[in-house]
């Protein structure tokens, strides 16, 4: 099968493409790993997806340029840490350079190893199945080995640049 032709250079502005995917409300999760060298990753992101019901698969991009990059490529597992309104913290804490991220958060060890984050209101335990290279990002496909929820939780949600507890009206 052939690539299809390349589109012809888009008539907006990388700012007007950001504002735009703005409208979307989003999740909020973390993304967590154990390194190979046994280093705690995280980081928040909002690119989360259902992929498969059978087999259970998840995707989430990840910039190709972070820091955070070498080490979740090379995790043999990964959570995604779907997190509950009363979390707004945590997710500026983990979009955060240069800090320990994990410095004073409530985590525990899942059954895959990766992080847990503490009143997640789900959580996805993943195998590090496929990543694809798509523009600036690659995407993480990953299959899931256990999740769980906390039911009635209320989630954190994220939309036009700023984090809710309920969706804006």
């Amino acid at each position: 099968m052939s690539a299809p032709p390349t589109a012809p250079a888009a008539p907006f502005t990388q700012e007007d493409y950001r504002a735009a995917l703005g409208q979307f409300t989003t999740g909020v999760t973390i993304v967590t790993a154990r390194a190979a060298d046994g280093r705690l990753l995280g980081l928040t992101a909002n690119s989360f997806n259902s992929v498969s019901l059978a087999p259970p698969l998840v995707l989430w991009s990840l910039s190709s340029q972070s820091s955070s990059m070498p080490g979740f490529q090379e995790a043999a597992h990964y959570a995604i840490n779907v997190l509950a309104a009363d979390q707004r913290l945590l997710a500026e804490r983990f979009s955060r350079k240069g800090i320990d991220r994990f410095e004073g958060v409530a985590w525990r060890a899942g059954l895959t190893g990766a992080p847990l984050i503490d009143g997640a209101v789900a959580v996805f335990e993943c195998r590090n199945r496929s990543q694809h290279a798509e523009g600036d990002h690659i995407i993480f496909v990953g299959e899931v080995a256990h999740c769980s929820r906390r039911v009635g939780a209320a989630p954190l949600v994220y939309h036009g640049g700023r984090f809710f507890t309920d969706l804006p009206i």
